[in-house]
C-alpha cells in the first residue's frame, strides 16, 4: 500500500475519534491526544488477547465509521461542532510540525536503546502480529509495557515500516500531547501568551537534547502526556464525570508507556484528589462520601491495564529485565556495602549542585522566571497571584523526584552503572520538561490577568492602559514569537546535523551492505565489527538482531586466532556481515578461503563466503 494512502486512512480514523470525543465534551485541544490514548487502550486489549492485526483494522475502521456517521448526521444539522477559530499557535504548530516531520522521515535510528528494545519491539509486533511470548528471545526487556510500541505499530501498519515512519508516528503522538498545553490559556486570541507557550515547547527540547526526537525512547513522551493529563484535570475541574473518565484514560495509558511512569501518575492522582476536594459543587457532607469513592474508582479503573500487564509478565516470563520485584530490590540493597551507598550519595549530591548539570540549570530557570514574575506582579502591578506557591510546589516535586531517582540508583542498578549516575540527565530531563510546562501555564495565566482589559470581548488593538504599555506588549510579542520560531527551527537543524554526523555509524553502514530482513528467523549471523566498544556493550549484536530480525546475531571484534580456529568460528554461523573493514578478518579470509573480502554481506558455505547482493 502506498504510504500516503495509508497515512490518509489512519488520519480519517483519528478524525473520527477526535470528532466523537469533542461531541462528548472533550476540549478541542485535548481531543487529539485523548483520541490517540483511547486507540492505544483499545489496541492493548486486542494485543493481550492475541488479535493485534485484527485490532489495528477494527480500531482504525471504527474511527472511519464514526467519521462517516457524523458527516451524514451533519446534513440534518445534528451533532455539529462549534468552530474554535484559528489562532497564531495553530500556524506555529502546523508549520513547524510539518517541517520536523519531514526531517524525522529522513532520519535513521542510531541510539543504543532503539535496538535493545524500542524499535525491535515495534518491528516484532508489525511483522508477527502479536506481543512477544516466552519463546521469543529477540525481545530482551520483556517487562516494558507496550503503549508507544502499539501506537507506532498501528501507524506503520498503514504507512509502511521504516525508521522514518516509526519516528514520525511517535512525533505525532508527542505533538498531539503538546497541543493540549494551549487548553490552559485564558484568552487564546492574545499573541504574547500564545507565543510564550510555543517558546516553552521549543525550550523543552533543549532538556531532551540527550535523546532528541530522532529516537523512539520515551523520555519525552512520559512528561508530555503527563502535562496533557494534568491540563485536562484543570480544564474539566467543574465537569465531574468527564474529569474522572479523562483521569482514568490518562493514568491507564501513562502506566503502559514505561514502568517509571509511576511518579508522573502519582502527581496526576494527587492533583485529581485536590480537584475533587476543592470542587464546591456539593455540600461538604456529600463530598465526604463522593470524593473517596470517585477517587478510588477512577484510580482503580486507570490502573487496571497495568495490573493486567503485570500479571501477564509474571505468567509469561520467569523473571524479566527491569521487572518490579521487591525480592530483587532487597537482594540488591544487601549486596551493596554502606561505603558504596555513601559514594553513590556523594556523587548524586555533587551532580545536583553542579551548575554544569543541564537539569539544575532548568530548575534555576523555572524558579527565576516564576519568582521574578511574582515579585513584579505583587510590587509593581499590585496583583496578588500564586506564582510563588507554584515555584515552591514545583521545587517540592523536584526534591521528591530526586529521592525516587536516588532510590532507583541504589535499588535497581548495578554499582558500576550507579556510581557514574548512568542516565541521570535523561531521567531528570523528563521531570524538568514536565515542571517547565506546568510553570509556563501558570505564568501565562498570570500574565493574562496583568493585562489592562480583562473583558475578552472588548480586547483589541486599542485596549491598553497607555501607548507605552501597548509598545511594550508588541515588542515583547515579537521577541517571544521570534525566539519560539528560532528555537524550534534550531531543533530541526540540530536533528539534521545529528543525522549527517551519524553517517558512518554501524546501523547506516549495515544498510549499505545488506537489505533488512522482515521475516522473524533464527539464523546465526556474525557481525564483524572492528570497534571493540560496540561489541563489548552488545551494541553490534543488538543492531544485528534488529536488522536481520534474528535472535542469534552476535558481534565480534577479536579474530586473533589460528586459521583452523578461524574456519571453525566462521562455520559456526549461517551468515557474515562486515559493515566496516576489519583488517585481521580480511587477512584470515584470504588465508583460509583464498578470497579477498573487505566489506559486504555473505552466506557461509562449505567452500567459503558467498556474497549476497
Amino acid at each position: 500500500m502506498n504510504g500516503w494512502i495509508g497515512f490518509f486512512i489512519y488520519l480519517l480514523g483519528l478524525l473520527g475519534y477526535n470528532g466523537t470525543l469533542r461531541r462528548l465534551g472533550v476540549s478541542p485541544y485535548l481531543a487529539w491526544i485523548t483520541a490517540m490514548l483511547v486507540q492505544i487502550l483499545m489496541l492493548y486489549v486486542f494485543a493481550m488477547v492475541g488479535l493485534l492485526n485484527l485490532g489495528i483494522q477494527v480500531v482504525t475502521y471504527f474511527g472511519i465509521a464514526l467519521l462517516i456517521v457524523w458527516f451524514i448526521l451533519s446534513f440534518w444539522h445534528k451533532g455539529r461542532l462549534q468552530f474554535e477559530g484559528i489562532h497564531l499557535f495553530d500556524f506555529w504548530m502546523v508549520g513547524l510540525g510539518i517541517a520536523m516531520g519531514q526531517t524525522l522521515l529522513k532520519s535513521p535510528l542510531v541510539h543504543y536503546d532503539n535496538f535493545s528494545h524500542w524499535a525491535v519491539m515495534v518491528k516484532f509486533m508489525t511483522f508477527t502480529g502479536h506481543l512477544p511470548g516466552a519463546a521469543d528471545k529477540l525481545i530482551s526487556f520483556t517487562s516494558y509495557p507496550p503503549a508507544t510500541a502499539l501506537y507506532i505499530t498501528q501507524f506503520v501498519h498503514w504507512t509502511g515500516f521504516s525508521d522514518g515512519t516509526m519516528l514520525v508516528g511517535q512525533f505525532i503522538l508527542i505533538w498531539a500531547a503538546s497541543y493540549a498545553i494551549f487548553a490552559g490559556l485564558r484568552d487564546r486570541s492574545r499573541a504574547l501568551t500564545s507565543f510564550a507557550l510555543c517558546f516553552t515547547l521549543a525550550i523543552s527540547f533543549v532538556f531532551n537534547v540527550a535523546i532528541r526526537l530522532n529516537n523512539l525512547l520515551v523520555d519525552y513522551v512520559l512528561p508530555i502526556i503527563a502535562v496533557a493529563g494534568i491540563v485536562g484535570i484543570f480544564v474539566y475541574r467543574k465537569k465531574s464525570t468527564l474529569l474522572c473518565v479523562h483521569t482514568a484514560i490518562f493514568i491507564g495509558a501513562l502506566m503502559l508507556v514505561k514502568n517509571s511512569a509511576t511518579f508522573f501518575v502519582v502527581m496526576m492522582a494527587v492533583y485529581f484528589l485536590y480537584t475533587l476536594i476543592t470542587n464546591k459543587k456539593y455540600h461538604w457532607y456529600r463530598r465526604l462520601v463522593t470524593v473517596p469513592l470517585r477517587f478510588a474508582v477512577t484510580l482503580g479503573v486507570g490502573l487496571l491495564p497495568f495490573l493486567w500487564w503485570d500479571w501477564h509478565v509474571k505468567q509469561t516470563f520467569t523473571l524479566s529485565k527491569h521487572q518490579i520485584s521487591t525480592q530483587a530490590y532487597s537482594q540488591q540493597l544487601s549486596g551493596e556495602s554502606q561505603q558504596q551507598l555513601l559514594k553513590i550519595a556523594h556523587k548524586f549530591i555533587s551532580q545536583i549542585l553542579s551548575l554544569n548539570s543541564l537539569s539544575t540549570k532548568g530548575i534555576i530557570l523555572i524558579n527565576v522566571v516564576l519568582i521574578g514574575t511574582w515579585i513584579y506582579a505583587r510590587l509593581r502591578a499590585h496583583q496578588p497571584n500564586d506564582l510563588l506557591g507554584m515555584a515552591a510546589l514545583l521545587d517540592l516535586v523536584f526534591v521528591a523526584y530526586y529521592g525516587s531517582l536516588f532510590g532507583m540508583y541504589i535499588l535497581s542498578m548495578p554499582y558500576a552503572e550507579a556510581i557514574v549516575l548512568d542516565g541521570f540527565e535523561r531521567y531528570m530531563g523528563s521531570m524538568v520538561i514536565l515542571n517547565l510546562f506546568l510553570g509556563a501555564i501558570a505564568l501565562v495565566r498570570v500574565l493574562d490577568r496583568l493585562q489592562f482589559e480583562q473583558n475578552f470581548q472588548k480586547r483589541n488593538t486599542q485596549s491598553f492602559k497607555s501607548a507605552v504599555t501597548k509598545n511594550i506588549y508588541q515588542i515583547a510579542t515579537l521577541v517571544v514569537g521570534f525566539f519560539a520560531i528560532t528555537m524550534m527551527y534550531s531543533e530541526i537543524t540540530g536533528t539534521n546535523f545529528t543525522n549527517k554526523m551519524n553517517h558512518n555509524t554501524l546501523p547506516l553502514q549495515m544498510s549499505r551492505i545488506a537489505k533488512p530482513w522482515n521475516h522473524l528467523n533464527h539464523e546465526k549471523v556474525l557481525i564483524v565489527d572492528p570497534e571493540k566498544v560496540d561489541v563489548d556493550d552488545y551494541y553490534a549484536g543488538y543492531v544485528g538482531r534488529y536488522y536481520f530480525f534474528t535472535d542469534r546475531a552476535v558481534g565480534q571484534e577479536n579474530f586473533m586466532m589460528t586459521p583452523k580456529a578461524f574456519k571453525a568460528a566462521v562455520e559456526h554461523f549461517d551468515y557474515v556481515a562486515i559493515p566496516e573493514t576489519h583488517r585481521t578478518f580480511t587477512v584470515l579470509t584470504e588465508k583460509v578461503y583464498h578470497q579477498h573480502v573487505v566489506t559486504g554481506f555473505f552466506k557461509v558455505t562449505n567452500h567459503g563466503l558467498k556474497r549476497i547482493h
